[in-house]
């Protein structure tokens, strides 16, 4: 195969994985809308940001998922912006640090990023009352629940079966 047919066989693989990651997302964020919007949150999708590990093409994935998955589940505009940028900043540190620590450790960039901005979204944009320590924490428990367990059992089914992605020789 050319040089260039490789090329855009790879790009091809690559889109096509990001609208995948993307689709699966707005269906998971659809299907589980009473739990995946509010002050306290179980979005299952975020299951999802584990899958940098294995494929760049998740990130831009994960973030147009989130963003129209936002979107069509009604929610404001400051969390369509901002809460699709904490699922951007979570899937693009999960993505440089893939191959530098435990891949355990992988699930703390989304918690972290979602911990961080989202209670402000959830405090702003939405009006919740609640002390803003409670919302970080029931934050924190929801993403722990969907990133850390969902996403590293995620992980673990995928670890075995990566040739689902497969990626440049230099990527591995």
């Amino acid at each position: 195969m050319s040089l260039d047919r490789k090329k855009m066989r790879r790009k091809t693989i690559s889109i096509t994985q990001a609208a995948a990651v993307a689709a699966i997302y707005v269906t998971l964020t659809y299907l589980f809308a009473p739990i995946s919007f509010g002050a306290v949150q179980f979005r299952i999708a975020e299951a999802l940001t584990i899958l940098p590990v294995f494929t760049v093409a998740a990130v831009p994935g994960l973030f147009a998922g989130c963003l129209i998955g936002n979107i069509l589940g009604g929610a404001m505009l400051p969390d369509i912006i901002f809460g699709s940028i904490a699922t951007l900043i979570g899937a693009v540190f999960t993505y440089l640090l893939r191959k530098k620590y435990p891949p355990f450790l992988a699930v703390i960039p989304p918690i972290l990023s979602n911990t961080i901005i989202i209670p402000f979204i959830l405090r702003y944009a939405y009006g919740v009352e609640m002390a803003f320590p409670l919302i970080v924490l029931w934050v924190f428990v929801g993403e722990v629940g969907s990133c850390g367990v969902l996403g590293g059992l995620l992980y673990f089914v995928l670890e075995k079966r990566r040739y689902i992605f497969p990626q440049k020789k230099e990527e591995k």
